[in-house]
């Protein structure tokens, strides 16, 4: 016992700091979880852009080339890039007129799912009304209601009253089947708003407007930037909706695009750029909005 002990004291003096000593397992995970992780993750987001830049690369190419060779050829003859394609397309008024609509399209219907989600969202965590949770687990209801479902009836309704083939009807459908995920999400972060906060506002004599839009909204800002975001990215890259209820005059540039596809081969030099810039678009939004997107995503994760 007593080797033993002076043993234990020379490895380990009295004061020192004990380290424990690490498997083999997990030397290997530290050393993989370093450099090596890291290397690989980075040629995996190169692999995931190859699509997007052969997209790019083509809509800078003329329709001769692009009829002769794949995309890849450009790295052995970058003079050949031009932007007339892009051009043509401003040219187009087909696809131009197309862009329009898409932004009228998609700018109301994501506004109106915002200002009114968040309306209702407060209402259902902050404010007491008859039947509150049973009105809330009948919107939650909803989610799980396939859009499918709905395009033959509200397509009939819509011929009825003459919103059939109007941008107005577009917007009210996607602002509909917008609102239950709405409201569900800012609700529960609403309801993790400090109730202190909310009560000393009431006692200043903050009214429920100006509570919502002083105290609740500007806290609410990452929820609702990951809302707007969402419902943008859903709206503007929609093609099943606007096939259904557009006709040749409200098409927004998705469907354009599937209509200049059945006429590919006069059509080539239109089709890569107006991919592209269709897609550009709600890729600029995402990054601007980024740093508010995933505070909203981590929001609930953090106490």
């Amino acid at each position: 016992m007593t080797a033993t002990a002076d043993s234990i004291g020379k490895t380990a003096p009295a004061g020192a700091p004990v380290t424990a000593r690490r498997s083999l397992g997990g030397r290997i995970a530290g050393r993989l979880s370093g450099g090596l992780v890291q290397a690989f993750l980075v040629v995996v987001g190169l692999f995931w852009l190859v699509p997007t830049i052969g997209l790019l690369i083509s809509s800078l190419r003329t329709p001769e080339d692009m009829s002769a060779s794949g995309w890849w050829t450009v790295l052995s003859k970058p003079s050949r890039l031009t932007v007339d394609s892009y051009r043509k397309l401003l040219e187009n008024g087909d696809i131009t007129h197309s862009l329009v609509n898409t932004v009228l399209i998609t700018v109301p219907a994501t506004l109106l799912v915002v200002v009114i989600g968040a309306l209702a969202g407060y209402a259902f965590a902050w404010m007491e009304f008859p039947g509150r949770d049973w009105w809330f687990l009948g919107v939650v209801s909803l989610l799980v209601v396939p859009v499918q479902v709905a395009l033959i009836p509200i397509a009939e309704l819509f011929g009825k009253i003459g919103l059939f083939g109007t941008i107005f009807g577009v917007i009210l459908f996607h602002t509909g089947f917008g609102l239950p995920f709405a409201v569900f999400l800012l609700r529960n972060f609403f309801a993790e708003i400090p109730r202190e906060l909310l009560e000393a506002a009431r006692l200043d004599g903050a009214g429920e407007l100006r509570l919502f839009a002083r105290v609740v909204l500007p806290l609410g800002g990452p929820a609702i930037a990951s809302l707007g975001i969402f419902q943008f990215l859903w709206v503007w890259n929609d093609m099943l909706v606007a096939l259904v209820f557009t006709k040749s005059g409200t098409q927004p540039i998705t469907v354009a695009l599937q209509t200049q596809v059945r006429q590919f081969g006069n059509n080539i030099d239109v089709l890569a750029p107006g991919a592209f810039l269709s897609m550009v678009i709600p890729l600029a939004v995402f990054f601007a909005f980024q740093r508010q997107f995933v505070s909203g995503v981590m929001a609930g994760a953090v106490k």
